[in-house]
């Protein structure tokens, strides 16, 4: 037996090294032709007006997303690039995301079409080549490893013992400082840059920092948010960051500056994160939060660690979707997908006669969705064995049997439990020329989090232990609150098509991705369509949002067959990706926030 597996491994090292003789051949043959800049054959594919043909960035605000492909530019990574954005979009959307939250991200180390064993190939020679390999060995056109570094907020060793008896039932969001959740974005950016950057630590600040300082123009989408500040105390340290000399609130365009965050992130561009987690910068954002009514502690922030671990992987049709496991929202996201995909939906789905039915049942889906978030617990904490059975084919074949086409059920059906939905939270999708792609997440979680701001630092924390209520009866000190989640990345090695991805919206994360990839990968509109197409949220009381300009004849023939709807005035899904099919890269950026990608 063993020797018959070494003739069949030999068998199939055989081809593979005659095709790199020959890649190496060529390329000398092609390098010396190319010499003077001119090759006489070139089929790289032109293309269209609008997309890339390098390198993309796709953020909540264009300001940020230039800054994100400036440093791709440079000659950053994908990581550069992401760090830079977030950073960046912690000043242009603080209301969103910021240091004193949490991140995740999913990496694809770089892929096979641009592998740096090719940099010197001619790129119709490469892709020719390439065609042949795929064509033979179609798993061997993906090389780069899928990795998730989660730095999710944890909690405190000192919480509240009875901090789930005092959740909210109502939507009032909760921000108290004994909601905050020992803060991880830096530590999480620490190690994605120890691991992948290529930039110095320092310089990804420097564009932010010097924003901080000049002050930047409010946004439309943070005006709109200040108007919640209006009943902060007038010494309020938040209040005060974004009112005028007169006691204002400041409105769009008008200038705000955030002088002593800008301190705080030259000494963290300086030293590194060490000096947030354990220097003069960690007493003084702990003094602060003690005196606000907060448990966090000097210990908490020393023995906090970003961790690292492979990517959770399912398969949707030609494609591969890589994710983060629990407590992330990616299994909830899979679910979703695998149910619907099982009723194989095409662009046919969406016409008159079949819309309301498709529509039907992906509400249907989400309410068993909403049900299993309760199951998306910190692993270090609780079995994962619900969360990977909620993942496979199966579990989603027999969840799909029990949904009908003409009816709605009572909350016992889903064994849903209500709880309050989350708005916050920003997303960044990059994709570099070498192929790695970044697909990263951030959050305070609640609009402004938990409205604290840290008058010694700058930095505004969030309220992440708001995310255990209604999922779970028991918490840990260190244990990450289930999260919805879903930086995701997915790969069709027959398209060669590469799709990073996610969103931001709290609890609209997870059915504004599954929506955007099912309008995307089977309903065959174009990604920017697909993102600004109106979506219909579930939330978790199972009353079915709507958004604005929401086709009326699927609102109207939902809402006979029993489901509750209501169409509120705002609406926070925001989704922001990135598409490389063959060479042409295309990046949207959702227009709900204002959002522009950019690229190169």
């Amino acid at each position: 037996m063993a020797r018959r597996k070494e003739k069949v491994c030999l068998c199939i090292s055989i081809p593979i090294i005659c095709i790199i003789i020959i890649i190496i051949i060529c390329a000398t043959h092609f390098n010396e032709k190319c010499a003077d800049g001119h090759c006489a054959t070139d089929f790289n594919e032109k293309c269209a007006d609008g997309l890339y043909k390098k390198a993309a960035v796709a953020a909540d605000s264009e300001t940020c997303s230039k800054i994100g492909r400036d440093i791709l530019q440079l000659g950053g990574s994908a990581v550069d690039g992401a760090i830079a954005t977030l950073l960046c979009t912690s000043i242009i959307n603080p209301q969103s995301m910021g240091i004193g939250g949490g991140s995740i991200f999913t990496i694809r180390e770089q892929s096979g079409e641009d592998h740096p064993t090719f940099n010197t190939l001619n790129k119709s020679l490469f892709y020719f080549i390439m065609h042949i390999i795929v064509y033979v060995y179609p798993h061997l056109y993906y090389l780069g490893k899928v990795r998730i570094i989660n730095a999710r907020e944890t909690v405190p060793k000192a919480f509240k013992t009875d901090l789930l008896a005092m959740c909210s039932t109502t939507t009032q969001p909760m921000e108290a400082a004994h909601w905050i959740g020992v803060p991880g974005d830096i530590r999480g950016y620490e190690q994605a840059h120890k691991l992948y950057g290529r930039l110095p630590w320092a310089s990804l600040f420097e564009p932010t920092i010097k924003m901080a300082r000049e002050g930047v123009p409010i946004p439309y989408v943070l005006s709109r948010f200040l108007t919640l500040l209006s009943k902060e105390k007038p010494e309020s340290p938040l209040r005060q960051l974004f009112q005028n000399e007169q006691g204002e609130l400041l409105k769009e365009g008008d200038i705000v500056r955030f002088e002593k965050l800008a301190d705080t992130l030259e000494i963290i561009a300086k030293h590194g994160a060490d000096a947030l987690y354990v220097g003069d910068i960690a007493k003084e954002l702990v003094s602060d939060i003690q005196n606000a009514g907060g448990t966090i502690s000097l210990e908490d922030l020393r023995s906090f660690r970003a961790s690292e671990f492979g990517a959770w992987e399912v398969t949707l049709g030609e494609y591969d979707m890589y994710f983060p496991p629990p407590p992330a929202g990616g299994a909830t996201l899979s679910f979703i997908l695998n149910t619907m995909q099982g009723f194989n939906l095409s662009s046919a789905s969406l016409e008159v006669d079949e819309k309301v039915l498709t529509f039907q049942r992906y509400v249907e889906t989400c309410k068993f969705a909403n049900s299993l978030k309760k199951f998306m617990k910190d692993p270090k904490f609780a079995s994962q064995a619900e969360a990977v059975e909620i993942i496979q084919k199966h579990f989603a074949d027999k969840v799909r049997a029990k949904i009908s086409p003409d009816r709605t059920y009572d909350a016992s059906y889903y064994n849903n439990t209500p709880y309050l939905d989350s708005h916050g939270t920003t997303h960044v999708s990059v994709l570099a020329e070498d192929g790695m792609a970044v697909s990263v997440t951030s959050t305070i979680n609640h609009i402004f989090g938990s409205r604290i701001l840290s008058p010694k630092t700058g930095i505004l924390l969030n309220n992440e232990l708001a995310d255990f209520c209604g999922k779970t009866d028991q918490i840990h000190a260190g244990e990450q609150p289930p999260s919805s989640m879903s930086p995701v990345i997915l790969y069709s090695p027959s398209q060669k098509h590469t799709v990073v991805i996610g969103a931001s919206g709290g609890s609209m994360i997870t059915t504004g991705v599954a929506l955007t990839l099912m309008n995307f990968l089977w309903f065959n509109k174009t990604l920017q369509d697909s993102i600004s197409a109106p979506v219909v949220f579930v939330d978790s009381k199972n009353v079915l949002n709507f958004e604005p300009l929401f086709d009326k004849i699927v609102l109207e023939s939902l809402y006979k067959i029993g489901h509750e709807v209501k169409v509120p005035k705002m609406f926070y899904n925001v989704v922001n990706a990135v598409s490389k099919e063959n060479n042409c890269i295309e990046a949207v950026s959702d227009s709900r926030k204002n959002g522009k990608a950019a690229g190169y």
